[in-house]
């Protein structure tokens, strides 16, 4: 079994920065992709930044130059450093990462943490 645990959520004023940390614990053999993915209230999940294995990311274009995501692979884990927060980037975070493990290779996620960035 692999958990993913974030931490690093919060309030903040507009303009502000956070940092989000996600770490997977369990039976890992390698983690393949790693991402993070917001779900405002009423809205659909959408993803933020990805980032792979060989340090490939990927970036949602309301958070390109803004938003930088970076990995420890030899820790497992992975962050999501947040500048020039908006009133937009209000939501629930989510970690993911495609982990490979003893028996199977599937998508895990994390529980979640709250940002929320004021006006």
């Amino acid at each position: 079994q692999v958990q993913l645990v974030e931490s690093g959520g919060g309030l903040v004023q507009a303009g502000g920065s956070l940092r989000l940390s996600c770490r997977a614990a369990g039976s890992i053999i390698s983690i393949h992709v790693m991402g993070w993915y917001r779900q405002a209230p009423g809205e659909q999940r959408e993803l933020v930044a990805t980032i792979s294995s060989g340090g490939s990311t990927h970036y949602v274009d309301s958070v390109k130059g803004r938003f930088n995501i970076s990995s420890d692979n030899a820790k497992n884990m992975w962050y999501l450093q947040m500048n020039s927060l908006k009133p937009e980037d209000t939501a629930v975070y989510y970690c993911n990462a495609d982990v490979s493990t003893t028996f199977v290779l599937r998508t895990y996620w994390g529980q979640g943490t709250q940002v929320t960035v004021s006006s």
